[in-house]
């Protein structure tokens, strides 16, 4: 019993460290997000950090228009990387998680 629980304490901390080196390596995935015509164009890692906004000049005369195309465009950069980041996460989380007898069950 208690080496099935060793096993078990041992698969949990390996499976921290794959989550943890996932994270990094989410740092370094970048996704690309533009608005449906193209004049605002967003560049986010999939742990969600900003990189890079390119605007358009004609974008820059109408301050309205341009705050519209951050906010819908931001958005969905966003939620394309928390999809990507929560897939690869989830994944790993669950590649590791041990076989404990009526757990499965409950998913």
């Amino acid at each position: 019993m208690f080496g099935d629980m060793m096993g078990m304490m041992n698969k949990i901390k390996e499976t921290q460290q794959k989550v943890e080196e996932t994270k990094k390596r989410l740092d370094t995935v970048t996704l690309e997000e533009a608005s449906s015509d193209g004049l605002l164009k967003v560049t986010i890692t999939a742990n969600r950090e900003i990189k890079n906004i390119s605007v358009a000049d004609e974008l820059l005369e109408d301050k309205e228009q341009l705050e519209d195309y951050l906010v819908l465009t931001l958005n969905k950069a966003i939620t394309k990387a928390t999809n990507v980041n929560e897939a690869e996460l989830g994944a790993v989380a669950k590649e590791g998680m041990p076989d404990i007898p009526g757990l499965t069950d409950m998913q």
